[in-house]
């Protein structure tokens, strides 16, 4: 009778696993069965735009999986809103094509519009972004450029163990979304490379970007405006251009950034660590409730910066000043080594100086030796031990 009931329970458990098998597979799109050759060499964009819509119309959470080998991607847009929830699970490497004007016209190369629901994981992105560069650097006529991946009204994202290599330009854009979790990416572009950032977020809510590794030719990250409750952490950044905030005022009508932190992250090498930046000339824009703390600078050129007077090409700024409201703004334990003389500058707007900055437990060192600070049109308080000496 024991036996019996054994033999039962076996059974069941078989069926049960059995139903689950079945109803994954139900489920899971593979690229390969809609045509994709991992070659790298044949189209395979139409196939994972045909997995997407089987994908994106199905009743029952789906996954779209991308098994080893290399597949060549021109631009694709994949676009909800769908049905369910979908994850996007990559073992193979997504390559771009060699003639960077394929997707360079377009602005972009793979883009998520309107999805709720989305998680993308693993995968390699190779954007062959050489070919474009050295396009710019010669001055030839040159696309716009394209951003390697980019969700647009997005919701309840994930992204997650990804490797994006030498984007044309952005790696991955995240614009009008809430509630993104970026978790263990990498984007690698060489230092030189023009516009490559490496995360840049806008007009989002709620965004999460936590141990990330990013080596670029421009900021490792940028928030633009419309940004509110930005948490990022365990981020190791450089070469680039650090973490920024901007630029701010291009536009006289623009959203604010709000709610921002960075905590527990390393700069190595790159041209800034902690920036806010702003054009000097009007502007609705405000920024307020930053907080940057647990900070290790190693041989960073600026490493704590906010500039106002950002004027490129001094083309339709010179004579004004920015219009961006800068106010509570704390940097606690940040150490490290400035490769300029200057290890803190706040150059804050003669119009709307800086207000409520407060500075805590700094030691910056220029090369082992003595830094200084430079402050003008900014106010706050210092608590603990500051080096180089404060000037506010």
């Amino acid at each position: 009778m024991a036996n019996l009931i054994i033999s039962c329970i076996i059974v069941l458990f078989s069926s049960v696993f059995l139903f689950m098998e079945l109803s994954n597979a139900a489920t899971t799109y593979n690229v390969l069965s809609f045509g994709a050759k991992p070659n790298g060499q044949t189209d395979a964009t139409e196939p994972f735009l045909k997995a997407w819509g089987a994908a994106c119309s199905s009743v029952e959470p789906a996954t779209i999986y991308v098994p080893r080998g290399r597949y060549l991607i021109k631009s694709a847009t994949f676009r909800g809103p769908c049905k369910n929830r979908i994850t996007v699970k990559i073992d193979g490497t997504l390559v771009a094509p060699l003639d960077y004007w394929e997707i360079g016209n377009s602005g972009y190369w793979l883009v998520f519009i309107k999805v709720n629901g989305i998680s993308v994981i693993g995968g390699n992105f190779d954007a062959k972004g050489a070919a474009f560069w050295e396009c710019r650097k010669s001055g030839k006529n040159c696309p716009v450029g394209a951003r390697s991946i980019t969700f647009n009204w997005a919701n309840d994202v994930e992204i997650s163990g990804l490797l994006s290599i030498n984007s044309q330009v952005t790696h991955l854009v995240i614009n009008s979304c809430n509630n993104v979790m970026v978790r263990n990416v990498r984007m690698i572009a060489p230092d030189q490379s023009p516009n490559t950032d490496g995360i840049h977020v806008q007009s989002s809510t709620g965004v999460t970007i936590t141990g990330c590794r990013i080596k670029t030719g421009d900021d490792c990250i940028s928030i633009g405006p419309g940004t509110r409750n930005l948490w990022m952490e365990k981020i190791l950044c450089g070469p680039g251009h650090g973490v920024s905030i901007g630029s701010l005022g291009r536009n006289y009508e623009e959203d604010g950034v709000q709610n921002v932190t960075l905590t527990y992250s390393i700069f190595t090498g790159s041209d800034n660590g902690l920036r806010i930046k702003s054009w000097a000339r009007p502007s609705t824009g405000f920024v307020n409730s930053i907080n940057y703390r647990n900070i290790v600078m190693k041989y960073v050129d600026n490493p704590i910066i906010i500039d106002q007077n950002y004027c490129p090409n001094n083309e339709d700024c010179p004579g004004q000043t920015s219009g961006v409201k800068i106010s509570e703004v704390t940097y606690k334990n940040i150490q490290g080594t400035s490769t300029t003389q200057v290890a803190m500058k706040f150059d804050c707007s003669p119009s709307n100086p800086c207000e409520r900055i407060q500075i805590q437990d700094i030691k910056l060192t220029h090369m082992n030796k003595k830094a200084k600070s430079f402050c003008k049109n900014v106010q706050g308080i210092k608590k603990g031990v500051i080096l180089p000496d404060s000037c506010i």
